[in-house]
């Protein structure tokens, strides 16, 4: 957008309709608030002053949110209008335009922002609304335009006539508002209404009035700009987010064999020629590089992935991940692995807060926790590292090239070093040298004929 330009975000509302203490505006969609989704758009947009509306849980809305932002607070809920005017000491003589925004409408875009403002420009309005035709108009206000097709009013549900309801172009709640012409109708407005509140939308028939040109930018997909008033209406804005972000991922060279099975968080990335199978969910910052395979039934969470890594059948969370290695099927990364070069954690392993070096293997049936494993290592089947004696928690050490047989217990704090063997079914608990075999287990008794056969 060209030009300097200002917006301000309505986030002040309770939404009694979500039934929760949460602040509406804090209801995450595809992995952030919704309110987060308003304001990374405008900075995508270039927008460089954004002014948010807070009122109720205003403190948990300002510790959620981050951005070049900022606060005015609304302490009393007099409705939308009452809500823009509470910025006027902020944008005292500012004679530019005003992008106003709900917080509560994750869905739109910058390119549909961009057009608004492009409409506002090019029709020199006064106020421009962005608008939608919808197969249900129902809760939203109708767009009532006059014979020139300008913007004569906007009528809210709960005010509009019979007439008026049956139109199907509604208002989402975007406006671009000159603000020289906007600010002296803010206190024109009336709270003599259905809601007893003061109703930005009729700035516009306020405008009319007063001899202002207003207009309309209708978006082509009335999904972009749809409220989500409850719990309903925000399951539906996730599931359009989600396809979203998979369609946008597919463009980009992934392939998602099916995108109505797979949730990707908002900030995800994914590189080119990576597959993602079915049932996969992919949350928070996490970044995969290209060429892995991922899923079936796999979820991930603020994790890093390089190049060429599979994942099966598996959970992981804020781990690391490095190239060419392979987890699972089902394997648990809890947070704090790293994952080496070309490793291999199989099935039913489990990685809590521990290092695997480069080339290292732990098949199957282990624990590895709070742990240093070298390059090249051996881990067997039953292996655990007993990281926790009831009071703390100590570390095990674990060199490079070494063999652990299976049903080994190593008892921290213990290293085992570079080379060393320890055979099957040991526990230890004493340092073992580089290349050297320790053997822990009580000597094998056989007593022959021991069992007597039955009469």
């Amino acid at each position: 957008m060209k030009g300097r330009i200002v917006s301000v975000v309505l986030a002040a509302g309770k939404g009694t309709r979500m039934k929760s203490e949460i602040p509406k505006v804090l209801f995450p969609v595809a992995g952030k608030p919704m309110l987060q989704h308003i304001v990374d758009i405008l900075v995508e947009a270039g927008v460089e002053d954004i002014f948010v509306v807070v009122g109720y849980g205003a403190e948990k809305v300002k510790a959620a949110i981050h951005g070049p932002i900022t606060w005015v607070e609304q302490r009393e809920l007099l409705g939308t209008g009452h809500a823009l005017s509470q910025t006027g000491s902020k944008l005292r003589g500012y004679a530019g335009d005003v992008l106003v925004l709900a917080g509560d409408t994750p869905l739109l875009t910058v390119d549909t922002l961009r057009a608004l403002v492009a409409e506002h420009t090019r029709g020199k309005n006064a106020a421009t609304v962005l608008s939608a035709k919808v197969p249900q108009p129902t809760g939203y206000g109708r767009i009532v335009r006059g014979n020139n097709g300008s913007v004569i009013a906007i009528a809210e549900e709960k005010d509009a006539d019979a007439m008026q309801k049956k139109i199907n172009e509604i208002n989402s709640g975007t406006y671009c508002f000159n603000w020289a012409k906007v600010e002296p109708m803010l206190d024109r407005l009336s709270a003599n209404n259905a809601q007893g509140e003061y109703y930005l939308t009729d700035i516009f028939s306020l405008l009319v009035l007063n001899g202002e040109k207003t207009g309309a930018y209708s978006v082509s997909d009335y999904r972009e700009i749809m409220g989500t008033n409850d719990r309903v209406q925000l399951a539906q804005a996730e599931k359009t987010m989600r396809l979203r972000i998979c369609h946008k991922l597919m463009r980009q060279g992934v392939s998602i064999l099916d995108p109505d099975t797979t949730w990707i968080d908002a900030d995800v990335e994914v590189g080119a020629e990576t597959i993602i199978l079915p049932q996969t969910i992919i949350k928070g910052g996490t970044k995969i590089g290209g060429n892995c395979h991922i899923g079936p039934n796999v979820t991930i969470d603020s994790c890093t992935l390089g190049t060429g890594v599979v994942v099966r059948y598996a959970v992981l969370e804020v781990a690391a991940v490095d190239d060419g290695a392979t987890i699972g099927p089902f394997a648990y990364l809890r947070p704090g692995a790293q994952i080496g070069r070309q490793v291999k954690i199989g099935d039913f392993v489990e990685i809590k807060n521990s290092s695997v070096g480069q080339g290292s293997k732990v098949p199957h049936l282990a624990y590895v926790g709070d742990a240093r494993v070298g390059a090249y290592s051996n881990i067997g089947c039953g292996v655990i590292t007993a990281n926790y004696d009831g009071t703390k928690k100590s570390r095990t050490e674990i060199g490079d090239g070494v063999f652990i047989g299976s049903n080994v217990n190593l008892v921290a704090p213990v290293k085992v070093e570079d080379g060393a063997y320890v055979a099957a079914g040991s526990t230890i608990t004493e340092d073992v040298p580089a290349k050297a075999l320790a053997i822990a287990r009580a000597r094998q008794t056989t007593k022959t004929d021991w069992r007597r056969e039955e009469d």
